[in-house]
């Protein structure tokens, strides 16, 4: 399992940290840079408030109903290198993780990373049985996976609603911690909204994950995080191996969109405009570098081919606003680009050579 694990989107619309204007931009950007509802099952045994119940009573009817539905991963990567005499060599190496069977047909959730360059994929079930599975598609940038077996009379869960979620509110994670099947540990959400970097050179982000104290260990990558209804809210992925009691989860709302999508498509498809790098701009560098403008996003480099191209953006262009918005952050132009979708027409306002110009670019899919 990965230390920390991060980010979706910041790749939405194919953007980076970076430089200014382009006349003062040059000397300062390598420094810059350094520097569904489970069918016919509905729980009743702990479907009712905290204070109703003990607390022991509630994780003991979660264990035993979703625990079923948590599976046991384990997989085979094979990675090549060359010896001393330059002869081919090919090392195993076995890993483990956990999934969460969500769909009646054989789907399964899991972390990307979990499966992530795996030659083999088995899945294993509390019941003892055993499935090969295929990878129906992954995605890095929120570390998710779907995994489809074949088999009948599957297990599945419950999905809940993380919006709802509330700091306090009980949390119990199920998986399989260094290779011990179906551990159930129990704890509470920490907090909502928690960021962790995915690549932070790049400036992508794992975004509005769910922090439990819930003892979470690598092998529980994967498996589920469920609040006292016995409703599946959140896909564990990520610890701080330094601290104790800090765990992350994916919530169960992003995992459920990008399941769709893999499911659908085989991958995340999302809009894209190919601006590269950019450079936001401050108050307090506009008046630094004396620049025209004291807000928006200085394009640094973009893809050739690509809508930003095409629509005549260029190098050294500060965005100013974005779909009729001012955009002053990396993720007001990200958003602009996300409400225009796939093949949407994005209006910018572009400051370029002292004056203020439209440009209008037909958002495309990310390659």
């Amino acid at each position: 399992m990965y230390l920390l694990v991060a980010l979706v989107g910041a790749i939405v619309g194919g953007l980076l940290a970076g430089a200014v204007v382009l006349k003062v931009v040059d000397k300062r950007i390598s420094a810059l840079f350094e520097t569904q509802e489970r069918a016919d099952r509905t729980p009743t045994e702990y479907a009712q408030p905290l204070a109703a119940s003990g607390s022991t009573s509630i994780v003991a009817a979660i264990a035993r109903d979703v625990g079923p539905s948590v599976v046991k991963i384990s997989t085979l990567r094979e990675r090549v290198f060359y010896n001393f005499f330059f002869e081919r060599m090919i090392q195993r190496e076995e890993g483990l993780g956990s999934g969460v069977i969500f769909d009646p047909r054989g789907y399964v959730l899991t972390n990307y990373h979990v499966i992530e360059k795996a030659t083999q994929i088995g899945v294993v079930l509390s019941d003892g049985r055993e499935f090969t599975a295929q990878v129906v598609g992954g995605d890095y940038y929120t570390d998710l996976a779907v995994l489809k077996v074949k088999g009948d009379n599957l297990p599945v869960a419950r999905l809940g609603d993380s919006d709802a979620l509330q700091v306090g509110g009980l949390a119990v994670a199920i998986g399989n911690p260094f290779g011990f099947d179906h551990t159930v540990t129990a704890g509470v959400i920490s907090a909502l909204g928690r960021s962790l970097p995915l690549d932070e050179e790049q400036g992508i982000y794992l975004e509005n994950l769910i922090q439990t104290d819930a003892p979470i260990n690598p092998g529980n990558s994967g498996g589920a995080l469920v609040d006292e209804t016995g409703a599946v809210v959140g896909i564990n992925t990520a610890i701080i191996s330094e601290a104790q009691g800090i765990g992350f989860a994916i919530p169960i709302k992003t995992a459920k969109s990008i399941a769709a999508e893999i499911m659908e498509y085989g991958k995340v498809r999302r809009p894209w405009i190919g601006v590269t790098q950019v450079w936001a701009i401050t108050p307090e560098a506009a008046r630094e570098y004396r620049l025209p403008v004291d807000s928006g996003l200085a394009i640094v480099s973009y893809v050739r081919q690509s809508p930003a191209a095409a629509a005549g953006l260029r190098r050294g262009d500060v965005i100013i606003s974005a779909g009729g918005k001012k955009v002053s952050t990396i993720a007001d132009l990200r958003d602009a680009v996300d409400s225009a979708g796939i093949g949407g027409r994005l209006d910018l306002e572009v400051y370029r050579d002292g004056r203020t110009v439209k440009v209008t670019v037909t958002v495309g899919e990310a390659p």
